[in-house]
């Protein structure tokens, strides 16, 4: 039997920003991500995350808001409800954005948190790379608003 610390893991990723900071972090709030990402990969409504492409079929998650810290522009989530809970026994993502210092844009920092339900499941490299998509779309996205 593996060991529980084998099966508990933890992704990050940076991603430079061209908009503000807060603007960004604004956007991450709102109810729908559907319209900035072109429905190409992920749509966030009423707690409920619709993740695709990188998984090949369309997985539901119904995510509670944990943390929200708008001074620090983070949010966390914990996926409550999911077929990825039969792969994860936990999963939670943060996503902070940073300002730049001493000029435009930001960095949108991805933290993904979880918990393997064996060591045949792999780790979450494909979510967070959809994280990171998501993120350039968002931006691309508020440039032209």
């Amino acid at each position: 039997m593996a060991e529980a610390a084998n099966l508990v893991g933890k992704l990050e990723a940076d991603v430079e920003i061209k908009v503000s900071a807060e603007k960004f972090h604004h956007m991450s709030r709102t109810v729908s991500y559907r319209k900035a990402t072109g429905e190409k990969s992920v749509q966030w409504s009423s707690g409920a995350t619709l993740l695709a492409s990188h998984y090949g079929v369309a997985i539901v998650c119904k995510d509670r808001v944990e943390e929200v810290e708008p001074e620090k522009n983070l949010i966390t989530f914990r996926v409550i409800e999911s077929d990825l809970l039969k792969m994860y026994k936990s999963f939670v993502s943060t996503i902070q954005v940073t300002p730049k210092h001493g000029g435009p844009g930001g960095i949108v920092h991805w933290d993904l948190e979880y918990e393997k339900v064996s060591e045949e499941v792999d780790h979450p490299e494909s979510h967070l790379q959809l994280s990171v998509e998501v993120s350039k779309d968002i931006d691309e996205y508020l440039l032209t608003e």
